[in-house]
């Protein structure tokens, strides 16, 4: 910013495993969406490397990220993002298109418990339940990672456990890694692992009882 650096991360030393769930738990501004952005491929850091299984992504050009995207990652956002004009079976079906191995459209919304309502436009349903369809065209395509950004932060508590219910589902029945960014620590106790980030750095990272065995998927 001109004359002023801003340092979002600073020495972040990360390991996420295959299945895993995980909390990135800090304040606004502590550098959870940079990181998630990161794991992602949507940004890339200043220094350091960053790896997927045997891939470095810090190697990537645009066109390497961009596949790295469409065939490994799902994204649920704050905000749904979902296309007005298409109902929720064609909000899902959209993302099928592209993908190479993807889950039947209906099916990803009966993940969700949506498949009553798949021919229903966006501004039909409710807050939660268009959330809900953003996560199920995000596993849609059965990503190896699920990325997550404050994804109950324009939610009120019920129908925000509802949505994170949804997303831990999606967890433990396809096996997908997801990692899940908030300030909201009561989600931590839906977590195999969490991270606390402030400033930039990791500063503790607590293990839940229930966490299980993966084998190691490494960023």
């Amino acid at each position: 910013m001109g004359e002023v650096d801003v340092h979002a991360l600073r020495g972040v030393d990360l390991d996420l495993t295959t299945g895993e769930f995980v909390v990135l738990l800090g304040p606004s501004g502590s550098g959870k969406s940079t990181l998630l952005n990161i794991l992602g491929g949507l940004d890339t850091p200043t220094s350091g490397t960053v790896h997927f299984r045997d891939h470095e992504l810090t190697d990537f050009d645009d066109a390497e990220l961009t596949r790295y995207r469409r065939e490994h990652v799902g994204f649920v956002f704050q905000f749904y993002n979902l296309i007005p004009s298409l109902t929720a079976l064609e909000n899902v079906a959209l993302i099928t298109e592209i993908a190479r191995s993807p889950l039947d459209p209906l099916a990803a919304l009966e993940l969700v418990d949506l498949g009553n309502r798949k021919d229903h436009f966006p501004a039909q349903l409710s807050g939660g339940e268009q959330q809900r369809v953003a996560i199920a065209r995000a596993v849609a395509k059965q990503p190896d990672v699920l990325l997550c950004d404050e994804p109950t932060g324009a939610l009120d508590v019920q129908t925000g456990i509802m949505v994170l219910e949804a997303i831990q589902r999606i967890n433990r029945e396809l096996g997908t890694t997801t990692a899940v960014i908030t300030h909201n620590a009561v989600i931590a106790d839906m977590a195999d692992r969490v991270i606390h980030i402030s400033g930039g750095l990791i500063t503790g990272v607590d293990s839940n009882d229930h966490k299980r065995e993966a084998a190691e998927l490494t960023w």
